[in-house]
């Protein structure tokens, strides 16, 4: 006899260790075959036409077509079913085994256990009738309750289809319901339902809507209630553990929790995870109002890199999303200030081999450049919108939607947002915290750093700290006990995955900018009370676009600096159209800024409202939004009381305010009107001057 493992057959739960002997079938080559003979390592078999062959066993068991036909297996018993079976029965269970050996071999311990049979198992002198029914007599003598030789068959039975554990008392499932009416059971199911997201009550309303449903359902009366006890048990084993009354209001759910699977990626950009949350700290928005900003980060899984963070006053938009794209794609610049030790040449990568690949990485920092193959999202509005699903499509990226209510599906970004939080937030001027509970009384007063500005320092934290630090998470197989810095990840990686730069143009970065359709009239593009205007226009003014829904020509627009707009003409390029009054403001401007201006200058009654003077008060807002540097003495002491006549320079400095430009508007009752509606905070951008206030009054 010849024993091989066991191999996938025609019965696939077959398990365990099958056995080539004399007159067993098996299939080789494709056909069936019986073995008639087993010497040495040769097997003899014959197959149903009378054809013989003769092969070596190791030959045999290598076929992929090899399988024992019907073949007795030998399992293995399930010793840990076994051991969760309640002591008493257990024992008992063990007792029928010897019992069962006794009858079936004449010894408790099976063949080969020693000693001498008893006359009446004696299997050389009775009868297995005989001896089943000697056994019988004998249980009944000991006390066993209902034993008679049907008993004894059964247990033999049952002993040889289910071995040790075949003979432990089988028991219906039961329910986590019990015998409860399966029509009450839907019925409180179906009043949980009603009840989500709706203020908590208590059980007894509850059963009072229970009882309602089932006289709807089944007729008044038909279906009895369960007492109150009875009703308050099914109610919690049916509810979820935050669902039931007292505690706040859920769906109830019957399917079971899934597993959790944790998510692997084995080389940089295989999977990258993206989210947006606020960050607990305040900033200085375009207005120079305390604004709390938003983040959308984006984590290679396989590396655990922050491969890129964009920070925005208002909700990202999807421009940011597929800009994200972009910014992941290429190298990250190094910012000038940065010292050395950030700059990749100095990171634990292969870096001449880099940089033979692609030159840009020579200024780059010490950050992965990833092409994302697969990107996980959430069902937000800006990772579904057009826009993005675009960009991931002219980039090749796969993108993944998240299932609903499953923050586990995007773990590793969910922790690094509070990693972020606890290591870099707490030490920026503004930090909220994470709850109101650890809120300071004077958040507000604190912010310090315009978004602009706490981008920066996002983007050096990461490079200096987040991408040299460390990570659990990351371990390599030559190294399992050393935790790696994402880095240092990113490096080992390299050799494995390589490296392909991708070479974004300007052009490119326009592309993928949001799309709108607006038509040329003879005064140009208009949009949101912003008048765009080229030379470039005069031939298709008044005219339908050739290609745009409508007739209507393709803008491109960023946000996030409305001061000039790309519109794509017949030859199929984009041209820069710029705001007529672009000349006017001297930073970049967003679409939050400018509402803010226009709101507080329609306010102005009596007063002709001009795109000029908006544009005006538009640079005169991002002017005083900009950090101020140090006082000078003249100005100091004006603000510490000075009662002199003030100098040419304060009079200049009034003129150059927004307040110079509506000191002599006049309001619907004739009066001047009030500056306070675009005033900024004082003490953080400039010092208060009570006698340039009073010329206002």
């Amino acid at each position: 006899m010849v024993s091989t493992p066991g191999r996938t057959a025609r019965a696939v739960a077959a398990p365990a260790v099958r056995q080539v002997k004399l007159g067993a079938y098996v299939t080789f080559e494709g056909r069936a075959w019986q073995v008639t003979a087993v010497a040495g390592a040769s097997v003899r078999l014959v197959d149903e036409h009378g054809q013989t062959a003769s092969v070596l066993a190791s030959f045999l068991f290598a076929d992929p077509t090899f399988a024992v036909v019907d073949s007795p297996t030998a399992g293995v018993p399930p010793w840990g079913l076994l051991e969760a079976v309640p002591d008493r029965e257990r024992e008992r269970a063990l007792a029928w085994q010897r019992h069962i050996r006794e009858i079936e071999t004449g010894l408790p311990g099976g063949p080969g256990s020693g000693g001498i049979p008893r006359p009446e198992y004696d299997p050389e002198r009775r009868s297995m009738a005989e001896r089943e029914q000697a056994k019988a007599d004998e249980l009944a003598a000991l006390g066993w309750p209902r034993v008679s030789r049907a008993t004894v068959r059964r247990m033999r039975a049952r002993y040889h289809a289910g071995g040790l554990m075949g003979l432990v008392p089988r028991r219906k499932p039961t329910r986590a319901t019990g015998r409860a009416d399966e029509r009450v059971v839907a019925a409180v199911l179906e009043a949980l339902r009603r009840q989500r997201g709706r203020s908590r009550g208590t059980l007894k309303g509850l059963r009072e809507l229970t009882g309602q449903i089932l006289a709807d359902t089944h007729g008044p009366g038909a279906v009895a209630l369960p007492t109150p006890s009875t009703f308050n048990r099914l109610a919690r084993v049916l509810a979820d553990p935050l669902e039931h009354p007292g505690r706040p209001a859920r769906t109830a759910t019957t399917t079971p929790t899934r597993p959790l699977r944790p998510t692997v990626a084995l080389r940089p950009g295989e999977l990258v995870q993206v989210d947006t949350t606020r960050l607990d700290v305040m900033a200085v928005g375009e207005d120079g109002r305390p604004v709390r900003p938003e983040l959308t980060i984006a984590l290679d899984v396989a590396t655990r890199s922050v491969v890129a963070a964009v920070l925005r006053e208002e909700s990202t938009r999807a421009v940011d999303a597929a800009l994200l794209l972009a910014e992941m794609a290429v190298p990250h610049p190094a910012r000038p200030g940065w010292p050395g030790q950030l700059r990749l040449a100095h990171a634990a990568v292969p870096y001449t081999r880099l940089l033979a690949l692609d030159s840009r990485l020579e200024q780059a920092a010490a950050r992965p450049v990833v092409v994302p193959e697969t990107i996980v999202i959430d069902r937000g509005r800006v990772f579904v919108s057009a826009a993005f699903l675009a960009a991931c499509e002219t980039l090749g990226v796969s993108v993944q939607p998240a299932p609903p209510r499953s923050p586990a599906a995007k773990g590793a970004v969910e922790r690094t947002f509070g990693s972020i939080n606890t290591l870099f937030a707490q030490h920026v001027a503004g930090y909220t915290g994470s709850h109101v509970l650890q809120r300071g009384g004077s958040v507000e007063d604190e912010a310090r750093f315009t978004v602009a500005q706490l981008q920066e320092l996002l983007d050096e934290w990461v490079t200096a700290c987040w991408q040299h630090r460390p990570h659990d998470g990351l371990r390599h197989p030559v190294l399992p006990k050393k935790a790696l810095a994402p880095n240092e990840m990113w490096g080992a990686l390299l050799g494995a995955s390589g490296y392909v730069p991708l070479p974004l143009t300007g052009a490119d970065y326009l592309e993928l900018l949001p799309v709108r359709f607006h038509p040329v009239t003879g005064r140009g593009i208009r949009i949101n009370y912003r008048t765009y205007d080229h030379a470039c226009l005069n031939e298709h003014r008044g005219r339908p676009s050739p290609t745009g829904p409508g007739g209507r020509w393709e803008v491109h627009l960023n946000p996030h600096d409305v001061r000039q707009i790309y519109i794509r003409l017949p030859d199929g390029c984009l041209h820069e159209v710029p705001w007529i009054h672009r000349d006017h403001v001297h930073a970049p401007m967003g679409e939050t800024a400018w509402r803010h201006i226009r709101a507080a200058v329609n306010r102005r009654a009596g007063r002709e409202r001009h795109e000029a003077d908006l544009a005006e008060a538009a640079d005169q807002v991002l002017r005083h939004a900009r950090p101020q540097p140090a006082p000078a003495a003249p100005v100091a002491a004006a603000a510490a009381g000075a009662t002199g006549p003030q100098t040419a320079d304060d009079h200049a400095q009034a003129q150059d305010s927004l307040d110079a430009i509506e000191a002599h508007a006049p309001d619907a009752d004739g009066r001047p009107a009030d500056s306070d509606e675009l005033s900024l905070p004082t003490g953080r951008f400039a010092l208060y001057d009570a006698f340039k206030e009073a010329e206002h009054w």
